[in-house]
């Protein structure tokens, strides 16, 4: 077996590992959530407009800080929507999934046995690249 064959036999687990069916699962959800879909169409227009704005050589700083407070508006209705909410919980935890995977695999490329390599997060103070809590 090469590693790119094993490499696809590690993505077939994947897909088979109850996080992936999760992930699936809430971004239909997500997808299916007519409000949701409007708020995010909402948003990305707000963000088109700000672009705009942005680019021309004299820009309004009134429409810039107009436009600034309703995507953070918006943004805070989308991830306070409950399918969302269930969403960005799945990817942190496929996240946390694929950086278990990755650091796995790093570990065996430099030298380490495969049968106890694992990863080991480490607190980098940005808690956003953490998939565990705060010790």
């Amino acid at each position: 077996m090469d590693v790119i064959e094993a490499t696809r036999g590690l993505g077939k687990a994947l897909q088979a590992d109850p996080c992936f069916s999760r992930m699936q699962e809430v971004s239909r959800k997500c997808d299916a959530d007519k409000e949701l879909q409007e708020m995010i169409g909402h948003f990305n227009l707000i963000r088109m407009n700000l672009n705009n704005e942005n680019q021309k050589d004299s820009h309004d700083q009134e429409k810039v800080d107009k436009y600034k407070g309703e995507m953070q508006e918006t943004y805070t209705k989308i991830m306070g929507n409950p399918n969302m909410i269930l969403y960005t919980a799945a990817q942190k935890e496929m996240d946390s999934l694929l950086k278990r995977v990755y650091g796995i695999i790093s570990k065996c490329a430099e030298g380490e046995d495969p049968a106890t390599a694992d990863y080991t997060p480490s607190c980098t103070h940005d808690c956003s690249s953490c998939g565990g809590g705060c010790h």
